[in-house]
């Protein structure tokens, strides 16, 4: 009796970066090519609600150098099978779709590994697309949902990002990150 055997990775590049909520074999940071991350996904289930949504992260897709930086997470596959992948479908409900991609590791001594990541399409509702810098800083301040203020996400997301791979710029997302500081400090006043 044969069984298969295939390993499992999963990439982060939003919440998973900062919030596993998973069991896994091993963390692995490093980037995949071809996309960029951007604040262009309405949140109705996590970070915002229907009628008000928050701003989550989508990658999409980029001229193939770019390069996103994020976490991938090695699951054993009988816990990918046993509940894994369902948990995650569950959280990654709002309208995102299981993809494979290549992922290069930051440690150049290991190869590049195949890894599942979740994306929206822009043709989905929950596509929210670009918006001024201001308009989506002001909306993240403010949106809240079951998962908490949209704006720790953010915060999150950047910090940890910072600690990861400090010599990655991610102009997005720390451009956001600084203006939505700068509207909170303002409220503050």
């Amino acid at each position: 009796v044969s069984s298969t055997v295939w390993i499992m990775w999963v990439f982060g590049y939003g919440s998973l970066v900062w919030k596993v909520g998973f069991p896994f074999t091993r963390k692995v940071v490093g980037h995949v090519k071809g996309f960029s991350r951007r604040f262009w996904w309405w949140s109705e289930d996590h970070r915002g609600v229907p009628g008000s949504p928050g701003r989550v992260v989508n990658l999409l897709p980029d001229t193939g150098e770019s390069q996103v930086w994020g976490v991938a997470y090695h699951i054993d596959d009988t816990v990918w099978e046993g509940g894994v992948r369902d948990q995650l479908d569950h959280r990654e409900k709002g309208g995102y779709t299981q993809h494979t991609t290549l992922f290069y590791p930051e440690d150049n001594t290991m190869e590049p590994v195949s890894v599942t990541l979740y994306l929206g399409d822009k043709d989905h509702r929950q596509y929210a697309g670009p918006d001024s810098l201001e308009k989506m800083a002001s909306l993240i301040l403010t949106s809240v949902g079951p998962s908490g203020p949209n704006k720790e996400y953010l915060y999150n997301l950047t910090q940890a990002m910072k600690e990861l791979v400090p010599h990655v710029v991610d102009k997005h997302l720390e451009e956001l990150d600084e203006k939505v500081k700068e509207l909170e400090a303002l409220e503050m006043k």
